[in-house]
């Protein structure tokens, strides 16, 4: 299998990763940590379930590698996620010594892979990360953008719904 192929299909996994987070309620991120060719981890964005605004897809997955491999090196790995890391994330794939990040959709708010900023490359850091972008990803965005258009119309519809018992008879 090339290595495109393998992008491919671990980034299919990291998609799967983020329906469950969809199915949680949660915004639809999801990754999964591979070294050599063996998924390690997998995480998806539970910041609501958790009540904690660390809990991000990069993270659980992240956080749930080192217990697995009982280090907090994880040399030699590629994070796949469907969602351009944020500054924090993206932070603890440089401390963690991830390898290679492979990345969806890109985050033009706050995306910190080369999108608004390039953390995981930045030239002061002791480790720069190796970085595809853009693997499946307009199925990525697809997959937010439905998340948040069906959010804005069951807002919508709750907000009729209080309207209409709030008027009088």
């Amino acid at each position: 299998m090339s290595q495109t192929e393998r992008d491919i299909h671990y980034m299919k996994m990291a998609m799967d990763m983020a329906a469950k987070a969809e199915e949680k309620g949660e915004v639809p991120v999801g990754a999964i940590l591979v070294k050599n060719d063996e998924v390690i981890s997998a995480g998806f964005n539970f910041c609501i379930g958790l009540h904690d605004p660390s809990a991000h897809a990069e993270m659980q997955c992240l956080r749930q590698a080192g217990k697995v491999i009982e280090n907090y090196r994880l040399l030699d790995t590629t994070l796949y996620v469907t969602l351009e890391p944020c500054a924090m994330c993206a932070g603890a794939m440089v401390h963690s010594r991830v390898s290679r990040l492979v990345f969806g959709a890109s985050d033009a708010k706050t995306g910190a892979a080369g999108t608004v900023i390039d953390l995981v490359r930045h030239s002061a850091f002791n480790h720069q990360l190796e970085v595809t972008q853009g693997v499946l990803e307009l199925e990525c965005a697809e997959q937010l953008s439905q998340f948040f258009r069906r959010r804005r119309k069951e807002k919508k519809a709750l907000k009729q719904q209080q309207k209409l018992s709030a008027s009088p008879e």
